[in-house]
């Protein structure tokens, strides 16, 4: 549906205001918390602390009878076996998000694919994160060979996938069984797309401005 008359598309518009003072407070091991002191003009001066995050990509693969692959991986700190999509932080120097997705694929589920496209943009948690994310749609699937596999450790180590029905996948999304963000917002956004025709779809290398790193 088009905006309405004499309004702009409805749009996020990206804006920075001066940051009058900065730290960091804390070194993570991979991410850190920031706190800054940003001049908001007439609202004055206000302060606030934040994770810097490198930001991530995930892929909602789908194969030719529409099945999405999920994998299930705990997370502590919500003590929670979640069932996700394949994803990953963009922690490689230079790497492209679709490429960096690409090898999430191959890593977490032993896929390779033949066609990508961009499904969806989001933040995770404005408010406390600079975290930019990117959900891909990866078609023309086929597996990776046994020789060629990826060594799965730590959280990963005996990672089972399953192959979930779009329509199941959204049903488990809309009751609440699935919680992981990225699966969520990928499932939901590919279920859109094919009632559209898929005409909604961005090429793989749409630009990103949104991410720090891309603007």
């Amino acid at each position: 549906m088009a905006a309405a008359e004499g309004q702009e598309p409805l749009a996020d518009r990206l804006g920075s205001r001066p940051v009058v003072a900065s730290e960091v407070v804390h070194h993570g091991m991979i991410w850190d918390v920031v706190r800054e002191t940003v001049d908001l003009g007439d609202a004055g001066e206000v302060t606030r602390e934040f994770v810097r995050h490198p930001g991530a990509v995930s892929v909602v693969a789908l194969d030719d009878r529409d099945r999405v692959a999920m994998v299930q991986q705990y997370r502590h700190p919500v003590r929670v076996l979640e069932w996700e999509v394949p994803a990953g932080l963009l922690d490689v120097d230079g790497e492209d998000p679709w490429v960096a997705a690409a090898r999430e694929l191959h890593e977490e589920a032993d896929l390779r694919a033949d066609e990508w496209h961009v499904l969806v943009d989001y933040f995770s948690s404005p408010g406390g994160m600079d975290e930019a994310l990117r959900v891909y749609l990866a078609r023309g699937l086929s597996h990776v060979p046994e020789d060629d596999r990826h060594e799965r450790e730590g959280e990963e180590l005996g990672m089972p996938v399953r192959w979930v029905d779009l329509d199941e996948a959204q049903d488990a999304v809309l009751a609440g069984r699935v919680h992981n963000p990225s699966a969520v917002i990928g499932i939901l956004a590919a279920h859109a797309a094919r009632e559209r025709g898929w005409g909604t779809l961005r090429p793989h290398d749409a630009p990103w401005p949104e991410h720090p790193s891309h603007r």
